[in-house]
């Protein structure tokens, strides 16, 4: 079931992330910006003392959307891109 929530959340998180950052991608590419970015903003959090992805619930959704939109952030400043 945890598997399935990762997907879930990472393909909610990932396109509203391309959508807040003005990018695009596909479902797969969302997928996997939004699971990649909920590690990323589970480090965020866990550095600050909040907790990270934690299920099926908002908090996970805006932990890897705000990761989303730091590895987007991150991909972009790399390859030159705006």
């Amino acid at each position: 079931m945890s598997i399935i929530v990762w997907i879930i959340i990472g393909g909610l998180a990932g396109w509203a992330a391309n959508a807040i950052m003005k990018t695009d991608g596909g479902l797969v590419k969302n997928i996997v910006v939004g699971i990649v970015g909920a590690l990323i903003g589970g480090f965020i959090m866990s550095f600050f003392g909040a907790a990270g992805f934690t299920g099926f619930n908002l908090w996970s959704f805006v932990v890897a959307l705000i990761g989303s939109i730091v590895l987007i952030w991150v991909i972009n400043l790399i390859t030159n891109r705006r």
